[in-house]
């Protein structure tokens, strides 16, 4: 584990780079932790990452891509329909693991989706 300073909190994470603590996330984490690999987090990466951590914290699994379409899909993208390839673009660095990872989910949860 290592520690580093994000938000004026020291915050610990593993080897993977994820956050150790769930309930150690914010929203200035995740905005710390998107700018560390080159995201600017839009309306629609917010409405992933708020659904991510609130799906988690009713199943203690994430959401799969289908599941995360089928439920915000149309806030994501009302004109045209949205698709596992529009979330990954989204996420560019590793779509769904990239996702939970700025959500701050632990490191075996983002293996599962």
């Amino acid at each position: 584990m290592s520690t580093m300073q994000i938000a004026g909190r020291d915050l610990a994470f593993n080897k993977q780079r994820l956050l150790a603590n769930f309930d150690d996330w914010s929203m200035s984490v995740a905005d710390a932790l998107a700018e560390d690999e080159g995201l600017v987090l839009s309306e629609c990466h917010w409405k992933i990452i708020h659904f991510l951590r609130e799906y988690y914290g009713t199943h203690e699994m994430p959401p799969s891509p289908r599941v995360i379409i089928k439920a915000i899909g149309t806030e994501l993208s009302a004109h045209v329909p949205c698709t596992r390839k529009h979330l990954e673009g989204l996420f560019p660095n590793g779509g769904c693991k990239q996702a939970c990872r700025i959500a701050g989910l632990p490191r075996y949860y983002c293996h599962s989706c």
